[in-house]
């Protein structure tokens, strides 16, 4: 028997997500009451590399953890969009890279056990810098340096951010 959901009401909607409290048969037979998020886009994230083995990595103050986080640039789908699409665009705006070639390496779902998100990772490779475009409310700081230094920093818990530890570890495991 798999999870059957017996009721379901919207206790919270934006832009961005609606937040469900459910009532379900567990796979046991019992009931349970559950939260789930439903992400309404698509978490796309980027591992820009050049030739010389750096990457870019993205730092700003997150509100929901009120830490300042080291990132992979990311963002998400619009409604429809290709996740191609938005790796480009995504890149352009984080980092100002234009990648000649983009190659999906991931697929992940970030937090499974309260949330319905699906995130995809690219790396971006034939790199060209132009200028940054950030979104009005992201006040960020690009950083270039080798990808084994990002690594280290994984090792050392300085990126904490899901996606963006595991994208940095599938580069190097690829």
């Amino acid at each position: 028997m798999s999870w059957k959901r017996l009721k379901s009401a919207v206790v919270y909607d934006n832009p961005w997500i609606t937040v469900f409290d459910e009532k379900v048969l567990n796979p046991n037979g019992g009931e349970s009451q559950y939260g789930r998020v439903h992400f309404k886009s698509k978490a796309i994230a980027i591992v820009p590399l050049d030739e010389d083995g750096n990457t870019w990595l993205v730092g700003q103050n997150r509100y929901t953890t009120d830490e300042y986080s080291w990132e992979v640039p990311m963002g998400g789908s619009d409604a429809g969009e290709d996740p191609i699409d938005t790796a480009k665009r995504e890149l352009k705006e984080e980092t100002g890279l234009t990648a000649g070639k983009l190659e999906q390496i991931m697929r992940l779902h970030p937090s499974n056990s309260i949330t319905d998100e699906e995130g995809f990772v690219f790396v971006a490779t034939n790199l060209e810098q132009g200028e940054t475009d950030f979104d009005d409310d992201e006040k960020l700081q690009v950083r270039k340096l080798s990808l084994v230094d990002a690594i280290e920093m994984v090792k050392r818990n300085e990126i904490t951010d899901a996606i963006s530890v595991a994208a940095l570890l599938r580069v190097v495991t690829k």
